[in-house]
């Protein structure tokens, strides 16, 4: 296999469409073990989360899909190459690469080494032993917030059994925002009135799939003393999420990807017409939300890096930029004179990024 601490950039889904969920499974010796079922659909327990019940992970060939119905374990699902990053505690470039080797794919002759940036690995659930890597200290978190981010990068948001009732989608809020009725209506913006996020501007977070995962609630202006100006639900894992992406992801491959801090800033760049736009609510990058990026750029992408232009947006561009490096041109954004935020900028300064 390529060196560890340089792996190239790899195309997702060539990787996906030369394997099966089949192939991955005999890989890990499980077609062999504890499996009921019909030849095209089985369950068995779960070897994510080292499960007892053999009904609770169930394997779809014809789709190459897997899902964990574990209510207290893993409760998620994806395709083959998922569940590698699953089973060897990776990352979906790392598990493609591993995949590439195991099932002798040739992509190595196809793409030019670079070097990927990386967290080190605990051992895998499965038994085996993950490759370890260790960012360049350059790229090291630099800050407590950021480490916490990267600590929660685990399991997946479940989605919401309910909608927030007691929302009134017309506040003045909005126009002092800058926003449209479309966009409201669009992105489901709205006061909240009564529950955790009484008195609250409620934003519609969902996952890729477009299911709603939950409510980050916005106080309307400065906040009253002792309460923030964001709240977000307990439990709720932000890393695992990119605001907007089940929109952006579905725009065209061409048109050049945006990358923001906040949920304005995106709600002002889509108002603009700018549609291929993502917030990562807050100015660190997880690896998830980097796989996430990284499935949806090829070598030809042009992305935008448009964090805030003040200190902490300053500093984390540039290590942000490296990583993202990696499977696209990445641009961090020059701001215009003191302007500070994207939702800030005029429609003359946001010309450019529509093409």
């Amino acid at each position: 296999m390529t060196s560890k601490s340089k792996l190239p950039f790899i195309d997702y889904s060539t990787v996906k469409a030369a394997t099966t969920i089949e192939m991955v499974l005999h890989h890990y010796g499980l077609l062999d073990k504890n499996l009921t079922g019909t030849p095209t659909n089985f369950r068995c327990s779960c070897p994510i989360h080292q499960g007892t019940d053999e009904s609770e992970f169930s394997v779809t060939f014809e789709k190459n899909l897997w899902r964990c119905f574990s209510a207290t374990a893993c409760n998620a699902g994806g395709n083959h190459l998922d569940l590698v990053a699953r089973l060897e505690d990776c990352t979906l470039h790392e598990a493609a690469w591993r995949m590439n080797e195991w099932f002798g794919l040739g992509q190595e002759k196809l793409a030019k080494p670079r070097s990927l940036p990386g967290k080190p690995r605990s051992p895998v659930k499965a038994g085996r032993t993950s490759a370890k890597q260790q960012r360049p200290s350059e790229l090291e978190p630099e800050s407590a917030k950021q480490e916490e981010a990267s600590k929660e990068e685990n399991g997946a948001n479940k989605p919401l059994a309910f909608t927030l009732q007691n929302l009134d989608p017309d506040h003045p809020y909005f126009e002092e925002r800058g926003l449209t009725e479309e966009t409201v209506a669009e992105f489901g913006l709205a006061f909240c009135s009564k529950g955790i996020m009484a008195g609250r501007i409620v934003i519609p977070i969902h996952n890729p799939g477009g299911e709603l995962v939950a409510y980050a609630g916005r106080w309307p202006g400065d906040p009253p003393e002792g309460k923030e100006k964001y709240r977000l639900p307990g439990g709720f894992k932000k890393s695992l999420e990119l605001f907007n992406a089940h929109r952006a992801f579905g725009e065209p491959a061409e048109q050049p990807m945006v990358i923001v801090e906040g949920f304005f800033d995106a709600l002002h760049l889509w108002q603009h017409g700018i549609r291929r736009v993502v917030a990562l609510m807050g100015c660190s990058l997880s690896s998830r939300q980097e796989s996430l990026i990284a499935q949806q750029v090829s070598p030809h992408t042009r992305l935008v890096l448009m964090l805030d232009n003040d200190e902490a947006g300053l500093t984390a561009t540039p290590g942000i930029a490296a990583r993202l490096n990696e499977y696209c041109f990445v641009r961090p954004f020059r701001y215009p004179g003191q302007v500070q935020q994207p939702d800030s900028l005029g429609i003359e300064h946001l010309a450019a990024l529509k093409s």
